[in-house]
């Protein structure tokens, strides 16, 4: 199927991709890493579920953001063209889901002996193991509902997955006489039961058959013991249906009151929110379709027909009865030699500056940097801030660990992380309950900043030195495992002063700090990126080399994006990494001159990084924000240079693997379409290479040391 093509339609006053559009631009492109044939099956299968959890996220989050505009008359009509856009890309692209599903992953897992069944055709021996998997399993967590109209209608819980069931009432046996006791009529009932996926694994493994390894869905075991669960009643059929709600917490006022409960509050309605996609099976009769729209009052543009199976984010968990064999080979995360040579974290950080790259690198230095600052008896406060972090976080239990042992430690908790506030509220109490001052979100604004800062006593003209950790990524080791990020120490007084500042304005909001080495959103984030590109732009009115390479998550703020096409149109060569949203629209008059690429692989790029050519003497920034709306007006972010030559020379080299990869990048062009870069010369793949030379260059130069 050929990929989507965008009408400029989509785009705001032609200038901008549709930031929602753009999106689904990058989730096609991970399913296109579900259709490598160079990929592991089981890495392929991981793809599909990416693809599906990233939709079902999207759903919840845009699609119900959109859907509240219809609800303002000068917004409705922008509106719903855009959710009618949504809807046909979505549904070309899971056509093309089900394909490479079924006619690609289904033969491949066949071919390596593997056998997922779908159509309910069990072997005598597996009919009889699924009939005691469901009393033994399965009974006590399967609760039929009939369906009565206008009177019985049960809450569809977000995300869970139903099967709709149509009965008709069993015929009583012939008389003695010859004439059935019951000749009426049989007229249809419907009813809906709950797949308890939440309580039971999605993909039973069923007794092998023909030397298969057999595999069935949970959904399908509760089909085949449909008779055992409606006795008294024929099945005529049962389809699958699920509900996604709109995940805004819609806190009306963060200024007055308190803010922690408010958000507490809108948790609870996040369960009931309203619909924003009511997926069932395509081969549904319409009669039913109709009845459930009708019965759980839904509208016709929230009805999306789609498979027979939802929630495809369960493969994550898709057993493999051959593992490793059919799965990517890990890379072992690299330790460096000469920073484990020192006694001490704090000896290592005060003898220079260290940068590390996630997962290539180990994650453990910074939960070592924390463990230490805990229990050295020099250490006399910690200061950190909080937006994800890992389920069984060491990061929380060092900082815990370090108030029971006398240190002042001070956390800023953001209570707003998205699907996060439960946990970060959770560990927030921990964190108090041990003696850590709590400070939580700040109204009207996220906490997104990414940095630790901790204070030493030492024997210089201070009296004090301090070592700060700042990154593009999150404090969550679980993540780091994945996530490719960049973390930077540091206990250079130009960074870890600004530091200082940095935290003593998130405590008291004087507004009157300025900062020199450090880009804060809110401060002078936006002043001094303008700054950076007007000097590029300036050098190339002036006929000198002038060059920017952006790497994002999202780019989609309007301001920024002009900003880029002015330089563009000056001269300035533009690369931009992006993973995500981008809503620059190359090969145009006004962005001849600016390139840009995704890249999809093994890990998940997350990184920010910004370099400007700056006369031949770059400048590298590294931050925790993307350039968007939300992050440059209506978050705390930090943004930190890399002025260390060795440290910004390793930087600079992992950019050109990016902007040489010719396997995993693609290049957006001006139909949001992913073009394979041709394979001219050498074949790259960055995040292979990358590997390959943080190895090379650390274990190679500890060995001539």
């Amino acid at each position: 199927m050929p990929e989507f093509k965008v009408d400029l339609c989509t785009m705001d006053e032609s200038r901008y991709f549709n930031r929602d559009i753009s999106w689904l631009s990058f989730n096609y492109r991970v399913l296109q890493e579900a259709m490598d044939p160079s990929l592991p099956i089981y890495e392929r299968i991981k793809f599909l579920a990416i693809y599906s959890s990233n939709l079902d996220e999207f759903f919840r989050v845009r699609v119900g953001v959109i859907r509240h505009s219809l609800t303002i008359s000068k917004e409705r009509e922008k509106a719903e063209l855009l959710l009618s856009q949504i809807n046909e890309i979505v549904d070309s692209q899971q056509k093309e889901f089900g394909y490479v599903f079924r006619e690609t992953v289904l033969p491949e897992l066949e071919r390596n002996g593997i056998r997922l069944i779908l159509d309910g055709h069990f072997t005598k021996k597996q009919q009889s193991f699924l009939k005691q998997y469901y009393q033994e399993e399965l009974i006590f967590h399967v609760q039929p509902i009939l369906l009565v109209k206008n009177k019985v209608v049960p809450f569809l819980q977000n995300g869970s997955i139903y099967l709709l069931v149509a009965l008709t009432s069993k015929r009583k046996k012939a008389s003695k006489t010859g004439k059935s006791a019951n000749t009426a009529t049989k007229r249809r009932k419907y009813a809906i039961l709950k797949i308890p996926s939440d309580v039971a694994k999605r993909f039973v493994e069923l007794p092998a058959a023909n030397s298969k390894f057999c595999i069935t869905f949970l959904d399908d075991v509760i089909r085949f013991n449909m008779e055992e669960i409606f006795k008294g009643y024929d099945i005529e059929f049962a389809y699958s249906i699920k509900l996604s709600r709109d995940a805004d917490l819609h806190i009306e006022d963060e200024f007055r009151g308190d803010l922690v409960e408010k958000v507490k509050k809108s948790l609870g309605k996040r369960k009931t929110g309203e619909p924003s996609r009511f997926l069932y099976d395509e081969k549904m009769p319409k009669d039913a379709v109709s009845f459930l729209k009708t019965t759980f009052k839904l509208k016709k543009n929230e009805m999306i027909a789609g498979g027979g199976y939802h929630n495809f984010y369960d493969f994550f968990k898709f057993p493999n009865p051959l593992s490793p064999a059919l799965e990517s080979f890990p890379r072992l995360p690299l330790r460096l030699p000469h920073f484990d040579s020192f006694p001490s974290m704090f000896e290592a950080i005060k003898t220079k500056d260290w940068i590390l790259h996630f997962p290539y690198q180990n994650y453990d230095y910074v939960l070592r940097f924390l463990n230490e600052a805990s229990f050295d008896p020099k250490v006399f406060e910690i200061k950190a801030t909080q937006y994800r972090v890992a389920p069984e976080s060491g990061i929380v239990n060092a900082l815990i660990n370090a108030a029971r042992n006398g240190k002042k430690v001070t956390v800023f908790v953001e209570v707003k992380a998205r699907f996060d506030e439960e946990s970060n509220m959770r560990f927030a109490q921990q964190m108090a309950s041990a003696g850590v001052n709590i400070i939580y979100s700040l109204p009207g604004l996220k906490m997104h900043a990414k940095a630790i800062l901790v204070s030493r006593e030492s024997g210089n003209r201070r009296g004090v030195r301090q070592y700060g950790y700042l990154s593009t990524g999150n404090f969550n080791e679980s993540t780091a495992k994945i996530y490719a990020d960049h973390g930077y120490f540091t206990s250079t007084y130009e960074i870890c002063d600004e530091l200082t500042l940095f935290f003593k304005e998130l405590e008291k909001r004087t507004n009157e700090i300025s900062f020199q080495q450090l880009l804060v959103a809110q401060y002078n984030m936006v002043p001094r990126l303008h700054e950076l590109i007007d000097r590029e732009i300036k050098n190339a009115k002036n006929g000198k080399k002038a060059n920017i390479v952006i790497k994002l998550n999202n780019l989609e703020d309007e301001s920024m994006i002009d900003k880029l096409y002015e330089a563009s149109i000056a001269g300035v060569t533009i690369e931009i990494i992006v993973r995500s949203i981008c809503r620059v629209i190359p090969n145009q008059t006004f962005s001849k001159n600016i390139r840009v690429r995704r890249i999809v692989d093994q890990y998940l790029e997350h990184a920010r990084i910004c370099v400007f050519y700056n006369g031949g003497e770059e400048e590298v920034y590294l931050s925790s924000a993307d350039w968007m709306k939300r992050n440059l007006l209506h978050r705390i972010e930090l943004g930190f240079p890399i002025n260390d030559p060795t440290l910004k020379s390793e930087l600079l080299e992992i950019i050109q693997l990016q902007l040489k990869d010719n396997t995993k990048a693609r290049i957006i062009d001006e139909h949001l379409r992913n073009i394979h870069p041709p394979k001219v010369g050498l074949i790259h793949r960055s995040q292979s290479e990358t590997y390959e030379l943080l190895k090379n260059k650390y274990y190679q130069v500890f060995a001539d040391d």
